[in-house]
């Protein structure tokens, strides 16, 4: 990856990534995006991406739905951890490439692209880069539906805060640093695994997410090809407000 990817493929925490989300509701997550689908399609799609699908668990959740999956990440790292998890029936195929430029052989009928992945964009020009090579893999009137943390969690929840996050034989230190003039925020991380000794080993990584305005976000939706559909800020389509942590964000590939 390049300087201005703000994840360098997750090295250190890959193997305990899941276990870390535990909280994310995924199947929660996979119903709203049936709910787009059923609001936003002229019918159900048959052919999904998964953009920057780490270990597969959003993969996972809508292959067990029916559907055609395809899953993309960058971290060869990430995707073992999905791999060891595949099941010969699934039909899932994983690639690892960029986001920004990544492959495929025909077209989807939606993408999804869940967990903050496009705030690791560091510049408005990956940005664009990933939008335009989103719109290319779209089936005309496909749907582009994705999420980002917002400003407010940039600055209240991220900020210059420290987190803990902790599980059975894992521990997790979490030091952010915010810097609002460029809307980076760097995340420093320290991993201790417990192996079977009882003796922990120690991995260190660095990322760094950036902080994007509601107005640069559709400026470049716009300008890559895409129709604006709404900013979300739960799953029941419900109007962002100024303490909002989350857009969800829904797009429509037009051709």
């Amino acid at each position: 990856m390049s300087k201005e990817y703000g994840c360098e493929g997750y090295d250190a925490i890959a193997r305990v990534y899941e276990q870390m989300g535990a909280p994310i509701d995924y199947e929660a997550w996979a119903d709203f995006f049936e709910a787009c689908f059923e609001k936003f399609l002229a019918k159900r799609p048959e052919l999904l991406l998964d953009l920057a699908c780490g270990t597969g668990r959003m993969t996972r959740a809508l292959a067990a739905r029916g559907y055609d999956m395809i899953g993309v990440d960058g971290s060869g790292e990430m995707l073992s951890e999905a791999y060891a998890q595949k099941t010969a029936d699934d039909g899932i195929l994983y690639l690892c490439q960029d986001m920004r430029n990544f492959e495929l052989y025909g077209t989807v009928g939606a993408v999804v692209c869940c967990l903050d992945s496009i705030n690791y964009l560091l510049t408005e020009e990956d940005v664009q880069k990933t939008f335009r090579t989103v719109h290319n893999y779209l089936d005309p009137d496909g749907l582009f539906l994705f999420d980002l943390n917002t400003p407010h969690k940039f600055e209240t929840v991220y900020g210059n805060e420290a987190y803990i996050l902790e599980d059975e034989n894992s521990f997790l230190g979490w030091q952010n640093e915010y810097d609002k003039e460029s809307g980076i925020c760097d995340f420093y991380l320290t991993l201790f695994e417990e192996d079977e000794d009882g003796r922990y080993d120690r991995s260190e990584e660095h990322q760094q997410e950036r902080c994007y305005q509601r107005e640069t976000i559709t400026r470049l939706l716009e300008k890559n090809g895409f129709e604006l559909i709404g900013f979300f800020s739960d799953f029941d389509f419900s109007t962002p407000t100024d303490t909002t942590d989350r857009w969800y964000i829904a797009a429509r590939a037009k051709k």
